[in-house]
């Protein structure tokens, strides 16, 4: 009876819409495994959540629960198994003048909206756009994240001094940091080679801080962070007056977040995705993370958004399954309730030593060999994102890479229109145009064609071009103009059904509304000047 029941329950858990058709069986070792890197990413979200709950200046338990409930729900419903969700800095640093101004509870209510928001972009399936984000702007945001991961590790290299400032540390204690801290990583690199029975990182931090523990080490501990120790969290509607005053406090940081929060996951989606060899599941992991956020909302946490680095951990652990994910979460939870005590014991260095493993396995190190194999464009759009990730934010990084990218394409394109030109048998000139006509390219196809010396009748054909926005239509009319000047007669031949919806929307095609070309069917139509504006 326990096999079907296990297989039933694995059916559940990782059962991801289009790809439930390729699950994972579960078996006591898959289920052993997935619990173990469950259990080490729970330990390694404890001093983050307690960090970033610091940042956004609320106490450690409302990052903590927030690690839990996002952490859990996303693992549930969530679009890619083996994804971990929980509080991030990306979302933090955006929190803290929110706080500031106007106390945790306007905090709360803007994790609700947040939610909401992002529940809208799921059911409007918005998240497909993430399909737009090039090659080289994900290799940009991750080496960014890797880079901001890595500066975040380097705070836990100060102490506290007589005067209660943060001080680097030195001298003894900064040899012994960094001592257990390559102990760590040799463990986690070696471990692997002699069994894959507990996962390398679970296993280096359970031997370093074995070792802290015995030999009474003064290292600082989870516990030097915050206490950790809490109660089940619960149901607590934010104490804000229902105004419209409220929501245009509310609302632009909720937006914010909202869009940090999709951005940053999809984007770990499809690199998890990479790994596991899935795809899809953008929208329903918005959904997911809508609901997260907003039944994390009313349970007093600070939001949350998928994490690359906890990912990682799960990715190198052996997690697959939504188990794993679940698994962290009630580990969490657990170390709240019940292990505080032991948790607070464990050295930061162990999970320093972790989170640095992490780094190395992010960052795109083929990204330093492809920089001069790859057009100089998307070597600078690398950069560029590396760069404005470490310095802003993942969210304005993004746009930014997508935006360099978008129009260094349309330049490429607008240089590519050109045509070949020729007579017919029956005395007209035919311009086969090659490329497609948009605004970058409006201005070269006007330089392409002679009004003057053109025969009475000209053709153009757009078998090998696309007429794509506003910009081509007014390119159009303008010619159809000169010629017209001339009292010369332009038509088109060739249009595809998009491009002959386009233009008869537009009203520039003298044709009946019932028209329907087949692509690829040599019909011509007369161009009807006016229109667009007579050209200008």
């Amino acid at each position: 009876m326990i096999k079907p029941t296990l297989a039933a329950f694995a059916d559940r858990l990782t059962r991801t819409g289009r790809n439930s058709g390729d699950l994972m069986k579960f078996t006591p070792n898959r289920v052993k495994i997935e619990l173990l890197s469950g259990l080490t990413v729970a330990l390694a979200l404890v001093p983050e959540a307690v960090a970033f709950a610091f940042v956004a200046g609320v106490h450690p338990l409302v990052g903590l629960y927030a690690a839990f409930i996002v952490g859990l729900i996303t693992a549930v419903i969530g679009g890619r198994a083996g994804m971990i969700s929980g509080a991030t800095g990306a979302l933090a640093v955006v929190m803290v003048s929110l706080v500031a101004l106007h106390g945790v509870e306007y905090l709360f209510a803007t994790v609700v909206l947040m939610g909401i928001l992002q529940i809208l972009s799921g059911i409007f399936r918005l998240g497909k756009f993430i399909r737009l984000v090039p090659h080289p702007v994900m290799l940009g945001f991750v080496n960014g994240l890797a880079i901001v991961i890595f500066m975040a590790q380097l705070t836990q290299f100060q102490i506290l001094d007589a005067n209660g400032d943060k001080v680097w540390m030195t001298g003894m204690p900064l040899a012994i940091m960094l001592g257990l801290v390559a102990l760590t990583m040799a463990i986690i690199w070696l471990f692997p080679k002699m069994t894959s029975a507990i996962p390398a990182p679970l296993a280096g931090i359970g031997i370093v801080a074995v070792i802290v523990i015995v030999f009474g080490i003064d290292v600082p501990r989870v516990g030097d962070l915050a206490s950790i120790q809490g109660g089940l969290p619960a149901f607590h509607i934010p104490m804000v007056p229902l105004t419209l005053e409220t929501l245009k406090i509310i609302f632009p940081f909720a937006l914010i977040l909202a869009a940090i929060g999709l951005i940053e996951s999809l984007l770990t989606l499809n690199l998890v995705g990479e790994i596991t060899g899935k795809r899809g599941g953008a929208s329903q992991e918005c959904v997911a993370q809508g609901v997260a956020n907003t039944v994390t909302g009313f349970f007093g946490g600070i939001g949350g958004c998928a994490m690359i680095g906890q990912s990682m951990i799960n990715m190198k652990s052996g997690g697959r399954t939504r188990l794993s994910g679940i698994s962290a979460a009630l580990f969490l939870l657990a170390f709240i309730l019940f292990a505080s005590g032991l948790i607070e014991q464990i050295p930061l260095a162990a999970l320093v030593g972790v989170m640095f493993m992490v780094v190395i396995g992010t960052f795109a190190w083929q990204s330093f060999r492809i920089m001069q194999r790859i057009p100089m464009s998307d070597a600078l759009v690398i950069v560029l994102v590396t760069a404005v990730t470490v310095l802003s934010d993942l969210a304005i990084a993004v746009v930014v890479g997508v935006i360099v990218s978008a129009l260094t394409y349309a330049w490429n394109n607008a240089t590519r229109i050109q045509a070949k030109a020729e007579v017919n048998e029956e005395g007209a000139k035919v311009y086969r145009i090659e490329g497609p006509l948009f605004f970058g390219s409006a201005d070269g196809f006007g330089e392409i064609f002679d009004p003057k010396s053109d025969p009475d009748l000209v053709i153009v054909d757009f078998l090998d071009s696309r007429v794509v926005d506003q910009s081509a239509l007014q390119a159009i009319e303008a010619l159809a103009l000169k010629y017209e000047a001339q009292g010369k007669s332009l038509q088109l031949r060739h249009l595809s059904r998009d491009c002959h919806r386009l233009l008869h929307r537009a009203g520039q095609l003298m044709v009946d509304s019932n028209d329907d070309p087949d692509y690829g069917l040599a019909v011509e139509y007369s161009i009807k000047t006016g229109p667009m504006g007579g050209g200008h």
